[in-house]
């Protein structure tokens, strides 16, 4: 087996596009800091997010009973299902401190995740694992001995990669999900996953159900793993993802301009500074020349201003000479300045 490997994937315009509407979406989201300060509406978002992962894997415990599992209540329901909440609960609590990209921190939040409920908790499988739609197979897991070696390669890509965080996050979660590596639970630990990976680019993920809106579209979640395992590359999944958390932000996005039409504080101190610098300038950019690469890279600096060349050229599909010279043109045109070195600096966007 070759030490290194490199998830088959196609960069497409789509995905270039997405990753600059989620972009100009995050920039708008300005309910971060009422989050914060608010435990009460983070963990309303950590319910609503428990309850989607597990209801995708057959957990019959309603919003409410998960809700009532968390507070501590006495709730009558299967015991798996309940001790699968608490366990969820713990994870999520916890899972902020972890690397996403250490994996022995991945299997310490598989411990978490199952403890109680599967005899390897904490351990990649033994024995081969299946996914079936009733009696029929329909994705045969990696076998077992070759796990620890795929999922050594899986996190060494991921550590290397210079792809964006958006789109590294949704391979890994294909991959994971591919190579099935736990002997049940895979699921949800993916979705964690990809969670906490999207929550070390902007902390706010942490707060977001995006398992509320998987769970709304599980049917659609589930067609775009088949289709890019009969594909054989994670294009079609990534792409659904980036849908997804698109549209979870825009689902933001609207809720706090309702508490800015309402005069609501967040939405008149923060929406009235925030929302209307990041939508007139980034959406504009964006929204209207969005077909030229120059732009495209303006984009992408607007939502991180210390991504490499490399990166770029990644993110867009272009040599890193390419994107080099669009670099050199927009500096000498005095719309981007650089500051520090070429490894810790930053873009500024003029």
């Amino acid at each position: 087996m070759s030490d290194s490997y490199t998830p088959p994937f196609t960069m497409t315009e789509a995905i270039t596009n997405l990753i600059i509407e989620i972009g100009e979406q995050v920039g708008a989201v300005v309910t971060y800091n009422a989050l914060q300060s608010n435990p009460k509406l983070r963990r309303a978002g950590r319910i609503r997010s428990i309850h989607s992962s597990l209801a995708i894997e057959q957990n019959t415990l309603t919003l409410e009973q998960v809700t009532d599992v968390i507070n501590g209540k006495t709730v009558m329901g299967p015991p798996q299902d309940i001790r699968e909440v608490r366990n969820a609960y713990e994870a999520y609590e916890r899972v902020s401190a972890l690397d996403p990209y250490n994996i022995k921190n991945l299997l310490l939040a598989y411990k978490i995740m199952m403890e109680g409920l599967v005899k390897e908790a904490g351990c990649f499988r033994s024995g081969n694992v299946g996914v079936y739609a009733g009696k029929q197979l329909i994705h045969a897991g990696s076998p077992a001995n070759y796990v620890p070696e795929l999922m050594r390669q899986l996190f060494d890509w991921m550590k290397k990669s210079r792809l964006h965080p958006l789109v590294k996050s949704c391979i890994f979660h294909y991959e994971f999900e591919f190579i099935h590596p736990f002997a049940d639970g895979n699921g949800r630990t993916g979705r964690l996953w990809q969670s906490l990976i999207l929550q070390k680019w902007k902390a706010f993920f942490a707060w977001m159900p995006i398992e509320s809106l998987i769970y709304e579209k599980r049917e659609g979640y589930y067609e775009a793993l088949n289709a890019s395992n009969r594909a054989g590359e994670s294009t079609i999944f990534v792409t659904f993802m980036l849908e997804v958390i698109r549209d979870a932000l825009k689902a933001v996005v609207k809720s706090q301009n309702k508490l800015t039409e309402a005069g609501e504080n967040v939405g008149i101190n923060v929406g009235g500074n925030v929302g209307i610098n990041v939508g007139g300038n980034v959406g504009i950019n964006v929204g209207e020349n969005a077909g030229t690469n120059v732009e495209k890279i303006i984009a992408l600096l607007r939502q991180d201003n210390r991504l490499t060349a490399r990166t770029l050229a990644a993110t867009l599909g272009l040599t890193d000479r390419q994107v080099e010279r669009l670099l050199a043109k927009l500096k000498a045109e005095g719309r981007l300045v650089r500051h520090g070195a070429s490894k810790n600096g930053y873009w500024e966007v003029v």
